[in-house]
């Protein structure tokens, strides 16, 4: 088999490469990792432009056609200028950028099959009409393979976890099925009988996605939300705070409540006081909007204030000492060893406040102190259903077993375990009304309910999404938020629960990629 000199072997335009690959992870909407947490997720940039490398002769191959080194380095520099387009984050869907990557890939493919036309097996392997196959039996994320089917190839991919196989399945089978194909749902329908509107690759899909995503996000609201109410701010909050000033009077919509886990001092005196746990008692750091708490403590009693401006040097550090894992008794200032707190969490005995609440503001955030009716709100939840089994694995990478949360359940306040059981039993229910309305739309019985069940996954990948924002173990990272997977998951304590989802969008521009 006669095999010629890549681009990729020679060299590659790494700064355009880096830089474009390392502007994906601000980016959020349209990206797939919208659709689902993947933990080695390759930059997309990247996956693009080694596959295109790999695939695309060097000059250097082609002396026929570049007889001098002049004339190879004037080539190569014009594939460079191929993959610095190829690789930009606005050309991602941009088909005239894709179709000219994609058309000297095929030049090169069908320079080797002519080279190899002799190959015992040229018919099979050497098919000039058809590029070869891509396969990836590690996907994990899945950029690859995508990337490659992007760029005309056929793509495989496999992996031993099913949530890379379900991640995969999302991103290359169920599009490539649908695609071209208008979206099922009522509203679109309708649009589209005064209009001409064509539908191109997924994005029928992705409409369909963003439509029962709503759907699911306004039910949840008509069957929950109750739990999740707005607050008000008061003249009595602003009396102190110029920047509520322009709130006095409305009411504002939770974007976050931010608690600490709590745990009985160990100052005899102090004996009765569940005492915080706070890693930084800044809420925000953001430039020109910093907000922190301030602890008022009044004998065996605290409560907290929000102040805005620049935070003291004696908040960043909230109740912690400096040490992983150690704090201090907030009223006493007795010393809270990790081993302390190990102890008291495996028997049970480790508790949460509510210390502030973030609503949602003109143009940002608002931080506000916790008021009785949002602290009444997070108690009143009675889950109908909870998971059971038991946290297994090794306390090395599994911390919540160390402070006694042994069951998944524990990793959720019940307010969460409601919101999640109530999206979960959303999902199935958002798959009946795809497969009526499929049906409604001229599919068959069959492919309605093939339909169905495939967009079923993008909701699921939701609700999961959902479970891991809205933990117990979810962070706040002064003025952003984070997922189950923080530092704080031990002793610190998770501190945000976000509410349910405003609005749906995210959940359909991770399909429409």
């Amino acid at each position: 088999m006669k095999v010629r000199r890549k681009l990729i072997e020679v060299a590659l335009p790494l700064d355009a490469i880096n830089k474009a690959s390392a502007r994906e992870k601000s980016i959020r909407h349209g990206h797939p990792s919208t659709l689902h947490l993947w933990w080695a997720r390759r930059p997309l940039a990247a996956a693009r432009a080694v596959i295109f490398a790999q695939m695309v002769d060097d000059p250097s191959a082609n002396p026929d056609l570049f007889p001098t080194e002049a004339a190879q380095e004037k080539e190569r520099q014009r594939l460079f200028k191929v993959i610095e387009d190829l690789v930009l984050w606005e050309n991602t869907t941009n088909e005239v950028v894709l179709e000219q990557a994609r058309e000297e890939i095929w030049q090169s493919w069908r320079r080797t099959c002519a080279e190899n036309a002799d190959h015992p097996r040229a018919d099979e392997l050497f098919n000039r009409d058809k590029l070869p196959a891509f396969h990836d039996p590690f996907a994990g994320g899945g950029s690859l393979p995508l990337e490659a089917q992007r760029l005309g190839l056929e793509a495989h991919a496999s992996d031993l976890n099913p949530v890379a196989v379900l991640i995969n399945k999302a991103m290359i089978e169920i599009p490539p099925k649908f695609a071209g194909k208008p979206p099922v749902n009522p509203e679109s329908r309708g649009e589209a009988r005064l209009t001409d509107k064509t539908w191109r690759g997924a994005e029928g899909l992705a409409e369909d996605v963003r439509y029962y995503g709503q759907w699911m996000r306004d039910e949840a609201e008509r069957r929950i939300g109750h739990l999740y109410p707005k607050v008000l701010v008061t003249e009595e909050m602003a009396a102190d705070r110029l920047d509520l000033e322009p709130y006095v009077g409305r009411e504002l919509t939770v974007i976050a409540w931010l608690w600490a886990r709590t745990v009985k001092s160990p100052n005899p005196a102090f004996a009765d006081v569940d005492v915080p746990l706070v890693s930084t008692f800044a809420l925000s750091k953001k430039k020109g909007k910093e907000a922190w708490l301030e602890p008022m403590v009044e004998g065996h009693s605290y409560s907290f204030q929000v102040r805005s401006g620049i935070p003291p040097e004696s908040a960043m550090n909230g109740t912690k000492t400096g040490n992983r894992g150690n704090f201090r008794c907030l009223v006493s200032g007795t010393a809270l060893p990790n081993s302390y707190l190990r102890e008291r969490g495996m028997a049970g005995q480790l508790g949460q406040r509510m210390i502030a609440i973030v609503a949602e503001g003109n143009r940002g955030r608002v931080y506000l102190p916790v008021s009785k009716e949002h602290a009444d709100a997070a108690n009143i939840a009675t889950p109908g259903w909870q998971p059971t089994n038991q946290i297994v694995g090794s306390n090395r990478y599994m911390a919540p077993p160390l402070y006694g949360m042994r069951r998944y359940s524990d990793l959720f306040t019940d307010r969460q375990l409601v919101a999640l059981t109530t999206f979960s039993d959303l999902v199935s229910e958002a798959q009946e009304r795809v497969q009526g309305d499929a049906v409604a739309a001229g599919l068959t019985e069959e492919e309605a309910m093939e339909y169905a069940v495939l967009t079923k996954i993008f909701f699921a990948f939701a609700r999961d999404r959902g479970a891991d924002r809205w933990s117990n173990l979810a962070t706040w990272g002064g003025g952003g938020g984070g997922g189950g997977g923080g530092r704080d998951a031990g002793g610190g304590g998770g501190r945000k629960t976000p509410p349910p989802p405003t609005r749906t969008g995210l959940w359909g521009g991770g399909v429409g990629y």
